[in-house]
């Protein structure tokens, strides 16, 4: 079982990177997916990394990260929209699985912020529970209009950039834990057609902050 305690937040990006680049490259070694890994992760769990991710059926974690039983803490919504179950589940995998990274995963064509944006445009919203999400959504698509963009994928990186700092601002745990060096929260975007994972946002991370897109 991979040790997370024993990792560094670096260690377990570069780890998630290493094997979105098998995945990319047509190569996943399909790791820890065996019987011995299943009997190995029974009595307990140590995955590396939280990923909060979009439930989108085309951006399944340990497949695109090419991870197993036991890697990943994967929590799941419709435009990674966040909740208190969701900063609960979060928190859970921080302070008591101990995992020294923390993913907000979204993705291009993104149909949470699709809806969004033709919701804000024709002033309307969504029915059902459906209106909970695009209102979860819409800080981020009003400050990717006032900012001036109109591709599709500033919005989907303003929205990933707006849960990472909703994570920190929410979270004392989370944010409490990057400070002290234990945890690191990254914002990736992922793109459908070549599968690449791509870094839009840090916090605790000794990386180059990638420009504003």
């Amino acid at each position: 079982m991979t040790d997370a305690a024993h990792l560094t937040p670096t260690e377990a990006f570069e780890m998630l990177l290493a094997g979105n680049g098998r995945f990319v490259a047509g190569g996943p070694e399909h790791p820890n997916q065996d019987a011995a890994r299943r009997a190995q992760t029974a009595p307990a769990q140590a995955p590396f990394a939280v990923m909060f991710g979009c439930s989108d059926s085309r951006l399944a974690a340990e497949i695109i990260f090419d991870q197993g039983l036991g890697d990943l803490f994967v929590v799941r919504t419709a435009g990674h929209v966040l909740g208190p179950e969701v900063l609960g589940s979060i928190e859970y995998g921080v302070s008591l699985l101990g995992t020294p990274l923390v993913v907000v995963l979204g993705h291009d064509s993104c149909g949470a912020v699709a809806a969004t944006r033709e919701a804000v445009a024709a002033g309307a919203t969504g029915e059902g529970f459906v209106r909970d999400v695009i209102e979860r959504v819409t800080p981020s698509v009003l400050a990717a209009n006032a900012a001036g963009h109109t591709d599709n994928s500033h919005f989907i990186n303003e929205h990933i950039r707006h849960t990472v700092a909703l994570l920190m601002e929410r979270s004392r745990i989370l944010s409490d834990a990057v400070a002290a060096g234990r945890t690191a929260v990254v914002g990736l975007s992922y793109r459908l057609v070549d599968g690449t994972a791509h870094l839009v946002t840090t916090r605790g991370l000794d990386l180059p902050t990638p420009a504003a897109a």
